[in-house]
C-alpha cells in the first residue's frame, strides 16, 4: 500500500530490450513526479532506448505528472528511443485523453501489447 499524499513507488525491470517502470500511487505534483523523472533519466543514462510505463496501479495523474511523462517521451525521441504507456485505469485514461496525450504517446491496453510493439 502506498502511503502519503505524493508518494509513488517505482519498480524497474527489463524484458528483452524494453525497460518497464511499474508505477503505484498518485502521479501528482511533488516527490512523485520528481521520482518518475529521475527514474526515466536514470534508465536513459543506463542505455535504455525503449521504456514502457506500466500505469496499472496509478490512481491519479495531474498536469505535473503529464508533463513528466511528456519530458520522458521527448528525451527518448531525441535519442532515437521510444516511450509508451500501458494498463491505464479509466480515470487516468480520461485525463490523458482530455489532454490529447494519447494521440501522441503510444498507449496499450496491457503490458504484452506494449512489449510486442516496442520490441
Amino acid at each position: 500500500m502506498v502511503s502519503g499524499m505524493t508518494t509513488i513507488r517505482i519498480a524497474t525491470r527489463k524484458i528483452d530490450s524494453v525497460t518497464i517502470l511499474d508505477l503505484e500511487g498518485r502521479l501528482i505534483l511533488g516527490s512523485a513526479t520528481d521520482s518518475l523523472g529521475s527514474a526515466i533519466q536514470d534508465a536513459i543514462a543506463k542505455g535504455a532506448r525503449k521504456i514502457l510505463l506500466n500505469l496499472k496501479s496509478v490512481t491519479q495523474v495531474d498536469t505535473t505528472g503529464i508533463s513528466t511523462i511528456v519530458r520522458g517521451f521527448v528525451s527518448l525521441e531525441r535519442s532515437g528511443g521510444k516511450l509508451a504507456v500501458c494498463n491505464l485505469a479509466e480515470r487516468v485514461r480520461m485525463v490523458l485523453d482530455l489532454t490529447r496525450l494519447l494521440n501522441v504517446i503510444p498507449n496499450f491496453p496491457d503490458e504484452a501489447a506494449g512489449l510486442d510493439r516496442l520490441r
